[in-house]
């Protein structure tokens, strides 16, 4: 369930109550949070130009212009909306310069305005290239999808599909709960990524996402109930 974005005086933007206590004041409900979000991920990831947004090739677009986007199409969200939404994202859906990734915090100075820029991290359909992180890959991932897509991935692997890469999470309830968003019951595959490394850069992107081009059906098992 969504929290709604709330402002500590002391902590900056939080995703709910901060952990000092103090309730802060609201700056999104929970349910403007997630249209805020949606929007904002598929501006950064799927259609820029649909909402007057021009990406760089790594995925970068001036801060100042992603602010003026959400707020043609919301009136209600101001910049303080839309940097609540980037900085208190659970699994740092998005990425901006001179930021480090936390929960609650204030804006980062930023010396020059032509570097306060943002982008999503993972998950673009729209070609961009991201460069490689240096974050160590843990020895299993794993990737949750609908039970009728099982056969196939069993037969030729995990493809990307519509998006640029394939996404991997670093626990079994992490991907259970992505493969949720397709079935009530989904299917879990183990990846070995240990092995994978050996032949395919794996990226972690985010909080706890990994992507890579493709896995092949070697590197796959089905994790048991």
């Amino acid at each position: 369930m969504t929290d709604p974005v709330r402002r500590c005086p002391d902590h900056g933007y939080t995703d709910g109550a901060c952990p000092c206590g103090t309730a802060g004041e609201t700056v999104l409900s929970a349910d403007r949070r997630t249209r805020l979000s949606k929007f904002m991920s598929g501006a950064l990831r799927h259609f820029p130009d649909d909402v007057g947004l021009s990406l760089d090739v790594e995925g970068w677009v001036a801060w100042a212009e992603l602010v003026a986007a959400a707020t043609d199409r919301y009136p209600w969200a101001d910049e303080a909306a839309v940097e609540g939404v980037v900085v208190t994202d659970p699994k740092g859906r998005f990425e901006r310069d001179g930021e480090e990734p936390r929960s609650a915090g204030s804006r980062p100075e930023v010396d020059d305005a032509d570097t306060d820029r943002v982008r999503a991290a993972y998950g673009h359909s729209v070609a961009v290239d991201l460069e490689p992180t240096d974050a160590s890959v843990p020895d299993e991932l794993y990737h949750g999808t609908a039970p009728e897509n099982v056969d196939a991935i069993e037969r030729e692997g995990l493809k990307p599909m519509r998006r640029q890469q394939v996404h991997l999470s670093a626990s079994i309830e992490d991907a259970r709960a992505v493969g949720r968003r397709h079935a009530v019951d989904p299917v879990v595959f183990e990846v070995d990524a240990a092995a994978l490394l050996e032949e395919y850069r794996v990226t972690k992107r985010g909080r706890e996402t990994y992507t890579v081009d493709r896995v092949p059906p070697s590197y796959l098992r089905v994790v048991e109930d």
